[in-house]
């Protein structure tokens, strides 16, 4: 039965109602074992209710029948980086394949006991990696509001977004080695900041420790040194979209920025969540983009100009409370910029992408105060608190936990990200 078609699909495996992952959605990550006698190399998985489905496994077992997967050593590989460059028809080749051996009407799986004890990993037995070799990363500067926002803390009112902001997809370089999944720690990093008065610049802790609520894609399908993706071919290059955090230390990049942007205030550590949701996941959630104004030039004029309504929070757990509090709440569909121009701009001078390639969007900060995606903007640079339960803050301090979230909401069922979660420890001596 297709996706969608007479009756909603379901799975033998048990869904929670309200569970990030039913079958509708199948991210993908990559997992290791937990208390396996052996250490076992990582494996690619897709994420079925509390279960990690290994697609070695499933592979092993002759379940991908199609002419693209059925010959193919791409769910053996330790990365998702072979299985991203072998483009869409693969990656719904094996979409479809997965629906179908999961869906309750089917034997395959679900009455072979064990083969799936084999495929079916609970999530608490496993260990999530980064599913992807990052080659490069490039982070954007694509919410109208946060670049506004940003212009008036730094710039004042009179031109608080610059004019060339209107006219590209503002973005910079980013530092892919210290792209780490969700749960590892962040050590506060150090570096100089704003001298006071005749002094010499600070050095030390970073005193304006801050998370930015972003959305990564990750790149499938590159393109050859010298040849632009056309705006209207983005989207087959694009495989799906993580939770991210890019940590910043505000001080150390205020400093540094001028003349040439970010270095030490953002390379430290940005954090990405374990699973890869599709953009086929997220096609029933797409929703018309912004009106931009002026018109586009021709290279970035797109004939499907659309987002994705997908919900954003941002929990803090400072150490000496037992529960998170919220503190933004934000939306996917706030983005001025989309994911297609982002990736048509950053090819159109011949810069080559190649599979596994991630673009974040920039912090996603909406219209209202609530749905500011930094602290930077909700404490508008640190001259005001927030509330955090029983605390309060204008930074993160050492022994805080930041949770960032994002699900979307189907007819009866979620199209979930999990959570991207970092804890910050105090900077070494």
């Amino acid at each position: 039965m297709a996706e969608g078609s007479r009756s909603p699909l379901r799975s033998f495996v048990e869904v929670a109602p309200g569970s990030h992952f039913p079958i509708q959605n199948l991210p993908f990550g990559v997992f290791r074992r937990r208390g396996s006698p052996e250490p076992e190399p990582p494996r690619p998985a897709v994420a079925i209710g509390d279960f990690a489905l290994d697609l070695a496994a499933v592979s092993d077992a002759g379940l991908f029948h199609g002419p693209l997967l059925s010959a193919s050593p791409c769910f053996r590989q330790e990365t998702l980086n072979m299985f991203l460059g072998m483009g869409r028809p693969a990656w719904k080749e094996a979409r479809a394949t997965l629906q179908k051996i999961l869906s309750a009407d089917e034997p395959v799986l679900r009455d072979n006991e064990a083969l799936k004890k084999k495929c079916l990993v609970p999530m608490s037995d496993t260990e999530m990696l980064l599913p992807i070799t990052v080659g490069d990363y490039t982070d954007f500067f694509c919410s109208v509001h946060h670049a506004r926002n940003c212009g008036f803390i730094f710039r004042g009112p009179q031109t608080p977004v610059n004019p060339n902001w209107f006219q590209l997809p503002i973005g910079y370089h980013g530092r892919a080695s210290s792209v780490i999944v969700s749960g590892t720690d962040i050590i506060r990093p150090k570096g100089q900041g704003h001298p006071t008065g005749d002094s010499r610049p600070y050095f030390g802790p970073s005193k304006k420790l801050d998370f930015e609520l972003e959305m990564a894609a990750i790149v499938g399908p590159g393109n050859e040194l010298g040849k632009p993706i056309d705006i209207n071919d983005a989207e087959e290059h694009i495989f799906g979209l993580m939770i991210m955090n890019d940590w910043s230390a505000r001080d150390i990049q205020a400093w540094e920025t001028i003349p040439l942007g970010p270095f030490l205030g953002k390379s430290f550590s940005t954090t990405v969540s374990p699973w890869i949701v599709t953009m086929d996941a997220l096609k029933p959630f797409t929703c018309e983009a912004p009106k931009q104004e002026p018109e586009p030039l021709p290279y970035l004029a797109e004939k499907n100009h659309v987002n994705y309504d997908i919900p954003l929070e941002v929990w803090v757990k400072p150490k000496e409370q037992s529960e998170p509090s919220m503190v933004a709440k934000s939306n996917f569909k706030h983005l001025y910029w989309t994911l297609t121009q982002q990736l048509a701009h950053h090819t159109v001078n011949g810069c080559n992408l190649r599979p596994g390639d991630m673009f974040a969007t920039g912090t996603l900060s909406g219209p209202e105060t609530e749905s500011l995606g930094c602290l930077l903007e909700l404490t508008w640079n640190g001259q005001k608190e927030i509330s955090v339960g029983n605390s309060t803050r204008k930074f993160l301090e050492d022994g805080d936990e930041v949770i960032l979230t994002a699900c979307c909401k189907g007819e009866g069922y979620n199209v979930g990200f999990g959570t991207c979660t970092g804890k910050v420890l105090p900077a070494l001596p």
